[in-house]
């Protein structure tokens, strides 16, 4: 197997230890490409589909929502901030053992309400977090037989690792769903049972006495029921084709060795060098400042500075989707989400858009012809298709930058990629990431920008 990080399966993962503790919070525009003169073929509509993204983003969506010792700052993108602490906690760094105290203010959502009861929810953040503050995520969920889960951290999130160490949190679960690094799941889907709601809480730390302050400008998840699946169907090659975007290419396999207590180096680096790739086609780097850490012989410092950055110290590597989507919203002007798509067609849309996107999918070798490695779980970014209507992808697992363009066979890619289930090499179920992905766009974003994201379920 190729040595990429393993994704945690989804849907067939166990966890076999008792819930955590919990306290307060602590409780737990650029160049587009090149286009080929090919005519698209007619765009068909989008079916109804079994995944519902919902975020708090504007100033009107942070004062529906509220709590003790926070405000909304105003501006081009507000958010909420600390205004007055409520309080001091102690937290103790789980990874380093070092105990400070921290003042605190919280906010909390409205209750959300699900149009479809879900069988998994990933939440995701888009914050700042100066050096001295960092937030924790949580999710309370409502069952459809009327009972609630405990707060769930989904999350407690810094930019920099100076303060705390990034970090998902394990053995949480009530004996009806659990949280597998940064998803929650309904332990058996199979009973009926299903979340109906959630409401969604933030927790705002910084040092005592300080002025300083976190402030979280986007607040979502996407909840999803996905049935069990080990083909999809196949979607017709549509406005996408023979659009290719202008994305750098960056391949993760040239850190091989790398910085090793950031999961073993370069080798497991797709996501974080997917997010590099996308996050400079938006035309934002790293600063001389950010990098000086680095070793000035490595090549491409970006992506060792994005998996430092991306890298979850419980799941001990850089593959945390959230963490992924909150380092590239860092960039004071991106705006990062994690969703599911339906389809190819739902992807060409963005790329028609000039949106560039990063998907999760696990196949053997043998099932995407030209990739030459299998991997449980690894991320690349779509850049565009071809005039026939195959994907064209930058795929961070290549030998040098100079060959990280790849195209795949569009059946083969959609269905790697769509699947809930699917055979490893030991012929055993395992599963898939059921159409994960990572959507990366500029606050200034254009009106044709913004049709597309809405046209595939992101606000």
């Amino acid at each position: 197997m190729h040595g990429f990080t393993s994704r945690r399966t989804l849907f067939t993962a166990a966890l076999a230890s008792a819930a955590g503790t919990v306290v307060p919070a602590l409780h737990a525009a650029p160049a587009l490409g090149r286009t080929m003169t090919r005519s698209p073929m007619p765009e068909p509509e989008r079916p109804r589909y079994p995944v519902e993204y919902h975020a708090w983003t504007t100033a009107a969506d942070w004062c529906r929502g509220g709590g003790p010792g926070v405000g909304v700052m105003d501006g081009d993108r507000p958010g909420v901030a600390i205004t007055t602490p409520v309080g001091t906690v102690d937290y103790q760094d789980p990874h380093t053992g070092t105990s400070s105290p921290w003042e605190y203010a919280t906010w909390t959502s409205p209750v959300r309400e699900l149009a479809t009861p879900a069988t998994e929810l990933v939440a995701a953040w888009n914050a700042h977090t100066p050096v001295g503050t960092w937030i924790a995520v949580e999710l309370r969920g409502g069952y459809s037989d009327g009972g609630t889960t405990p707060w769930y951290v989904m999350g407690r999130w810094a930019a920099s690792d100076q303060d705390v160490r990034r970090t998902s949190v394990d053995h949480q679960q009530d004996g009806r769903s659990r949280i597998s690094t940064d998803t929650f799941a309904i332990d058996a889907p199979d009973s009926g049972l299903r979340l109906v709601s959630y409401t969604l809480r933030l927790t705002l730390y910084r040092r005592p006495g300080s002025e300083l302050t976190p402030t979280v400008r986007r607040l979502g998840a996407m909840a999803s029921d996905l049935p069990d699946r080990f083909e999809v169907p196949a979607s017709v090659p549509g406005v996408g084709r023979g659009r290719e975007l202008a994305v750098p290419r960056y391949s993760q396999e040239i850190h091989k060795g790398q910085y090793p207590q950031y999961n073993n180096g370069g080798e497991a680096w797709c996501s974080p060098t997917s997010s590099q790739m996308v996050i400079e086609y938006w035309g934002h780097r790293p600063t001389v400042a950010d990098l000086s850490w680095v070793d000035p012989a490595y090549p491409d410092p970006q992506v060792c500075q994005a998996a430092r950055a991306t890298y979850d110290n419980q799941y001990r590597g850089c593959g945390n989707w959230p963490f992924n989507a909150a380092y590239a919203a860092t960039y004071h002007d991106l705006q990062a989400v994690i969703t599911r798509l339906a389809s190819l067609t739902d992807l060409e849309r963005l790329i028609h858009a000039g949106i560039p996107v990063i998907t999760s999918q696990s196949f053997l070798k043998s099932e995407l012809e030209g990739a030459g490695y299998d991997t449980e779980g690894h991320l690349m970014a779509v850049i565009g298709f071809t005039g026939d209507g195959d994907v064209i992808a930058n795929d961070p697992a290549s030998p040098g930058d100079d060959q990280v363009r790849r195209v795949y066979r569009r059946r083969q890619f959609e269905n790697n990629w769509l699947r809930t289930r699917r055979y490893d090499a030991n012929g055993q179920v395992a599963g898939g990431s059921g159409g994960v992905c990572y959507v990366y766009w500029p606050t200034r974003s254009t009106p044709g920008q913004q049709r597309a994201l809405r046209d595939v379920g992101i606000s």
